[in-house]
């Protein structure tokens, strides 16, 4: 049981949205366009959930084996810090997992076709060197575009491709709330974490210019994603039934509110959460106004 629940903390359950949402989403306007496989969905969200795992379980890998490893805060998903799980067990998961997500999507790609591989190379890629290799590019100031682009518009825009096997410009527009979302997901971690990264030398919006301005960068990124899909419907590129995302909105009050009066990491902590459970609601909500909108024209 120990083991159990040492694996439940390294694949960190609460950013697993950040790999359902947009498969949703895609999927949802695929089913909008009136064509829709099940067993293409299911691949596709099964896929997507492991490369989530597997960026985890990197970031993990790495994380402690870099010299200031040692002197992160010892949060539950630090499995290896804690003792809970080895460096060998993390990084043979992150191999299990990245096979399974890679057989995936090979089989996608010959389902689909060559953008489908394109996409696959490109995120296995970003997911790597984002925490991993010589200089990973979430430690540059890299973070936050890396997660809207392949977080948000890759996989959504990729989840609606393998469905139909072509692109649309309303399924990039779809995927910019979702890229906001996701990415407000990083920016509250960010922030939680500005005293950690910058004894680490890592460079994140917080780290170079305070909490201040980080904070209306969140404020940005949250009230973004709203006003896309207000805009998206009153453009007539979105149903009506879409605008019952602002059933989130006391959900981004509660985020704010969180970012905004915390003064130390404890205070802080609960901002990444909020976030997620936000980009949660957002994104079911989204799904179902999206799908609600295929019945109701």
């Amino acid at each position: 049981m120990k083991k159990i629940k040492a694996w439940f903390w390294a694949i960190r359950p609460f950013s697993i949205s950040a790999a359902v949402v947009p498969v949703l989403v895609g999927s949802a306007w695929a089913f909008h366009e009136g064509i829709f496989s099940v067993f293409r969905f299911i691949l596709v969200l099964v896929a997507c959930f492991f490369v989530q795992v597997t960026t985890n379980l990197v970031d993990e890998y790495s994380d402690h084996a870099r010299p200031e490893g040692g002197q992160k805060i010892l949060a539950p998903y630090k499995v290896i810090a804690l003792g809970l799980l080895t460096s060998r067990e993390i990084k043979l998961g992150a191999l299990v997992c990245f096979s399974i997500a890679a057989a995936i999507g090979l089989y996608l790609v010959y389902l689909s076709g060559l953008p489908v591989l394109l996409m696959c190379l490109a995120s296995a890629a970003a997911a790597y060197f984002y925490s991993a290799g010589p200089r990973p590019l979430g430690k540059i100031g890299l973070g936050q575009p890396l997660v809207f682009l392949f977080m948000g518009m890759v996989m959504t825009a990729g989840s609606f491709y393998v469905q139909t096997q072509y692109f649309t410009p309303d399924i990039f527009l779809l995927s910019l709330p979702v890229g906001c979302t996701v990415t407000a997901i990083l920016a509250s971690n960010d922030i939680r974490d500005m005293e950690e990264d910058k004894a680490g030398g890592k460079k994140t919006i917080v780290t170079a210019f305070g909490r201040g301005l980080a904070w209306w960068e969140y404020c940005f990124l949250v009230s973004a994603a709203f006003l896309t899909v207000v805009i998206l419907v009153s453009a007539g590129r979105l149903g009506l039934p879409s605008l019952i995302v602002l059933l989130a909105l006391p959900q981004a009050v509660i985020a704010l509110r969180i970012l905004k009066k915390g003064r130390s990491r404890p205070e802080l902590a609960g901002g990444v959460p909020a976030t997620s459970r936000l980009h949660w609601y957002f994104g079911l909500l989204l799904t179902a106004g999206v799908l609600l909108g295929h019945f109701i024209r």
